[in-house]
């Protein structure tokens, strides 16, 4: 027996696995998102779906906050990756278990600390009127600026993670050459760092979008009733209204929007490689 059938033979157990687990009941369930009430095959519930303006508005505004989380994570996460990847070998394996250590915090924990931080008598409330910046508490629960920022603090060591890796992989003197060359540090960022990051940036990106399209505890918390996201109304039309066939749709649109923006980053990725 030879290492590549040796290998197969290994993987078969997990593949066979993921196949009985995920694979099989996903695909029955996408499935039923396409039978209509007479048990025939058609497009009946997204059409039904699509045309309640509410379902409309939540498809909508996840879709902008998952961009949104993804586009700040992005942002804050090469700069903080920049920083990390210049210092010492031992400062930085320091730094990274920091930014790792809010992972293993429960999301609920991680979330209910942002109640206590936006409360009409938390933290920030206090802080304003202390300086006088208002006359009475701010409303911050209950908003979609309250979801993006729990979202983000949420899943924005993922995108550290990501680029810290394809950071380390960039050569040592990628950037002191361009600068050499005369480039300032926007054309070694475009034209040097982003290109060879790419395959980071893709992953980091993913995780991160479907990270907040997907995440419902956050969204629950922070948004409540009033901010509801595709997974806080699934949760919604299964357990609350036991509405099957709504919540067969918006499964089958929260895997789509997750595979197309796989897809999508990584087609951008390949493009830059070319």
């Amino acid at each position: 027996m030879n290492a590549r059938t040796r290998g197969l033979l290994l993987l078969t157990p997990a593949t066979l696995f993921v196949f009985v687990a995920f694979l099989v009941p996903l695909a029955i369930l996408l499935a039923g998102s396409f039978q209509r009430d007479d048990g025939a095959i058609g497009l009946q519930r997204y059409v039904e779906f699509f045309a309640d303006p509410l379902h409309q508005e939540v498809v909508l505004r996840t879709l902008r906050i998952g961009a949104l989380v993804t586009l700040a994570a992005i942002a804050l996460g090469y700069v903080a990756a920049l920083a990390i990847v210049d210092l010492s070998p031992t400062s930085r394996a320091r730094l990274v278990g920091l930014v790792t250590l809010p992972i293993m915090i429960s999301p609920v924990a991680r979330t209910y600390a942002w109640i206590v931080l936006l409360g009409r008598t938390g933290l920030v409330n206090n802080l304003a009127l202390q300086f006088g910046l208002t006359d009475a508490p701010l409303r911050f629960l209950y908003t979609e600026p309250a979801v993006f920022v729990g979202l983000l603090q949420l899943l924005l060591p993922l995108m550290i993670l990501s680029l810290v890796s394809a950071l380390e992989n960039v050569p040592r003197d990628a950037v002191p050459a361009a600068r050499m060359l005369g480039a300032n540090w926007w054309v070694v960022f475009t034209r040097v760092l982003l290109p060879l990051t790419r395959d980071g940036l893709a992953t980091g990106g993913v995780l991160v979008f479907t990270g907040a399209i997907t995440a419902y505890i956050t969204p629950a918390m922070l948004g409540g009733a009033k901010i509801l996201m595709l997974e806080t109304l699934l949760y919604q039309r299964v357990n609350v209204t036991d509405d099957i066939a709504t919540a067969t749709v918006i499964t089958a649109l929260l895997v789509s929007m997750s595979i197309l923006a796989k897809l999508v980053l990584s087609r951008l990725a390949k493009g830059r490689s070319k």
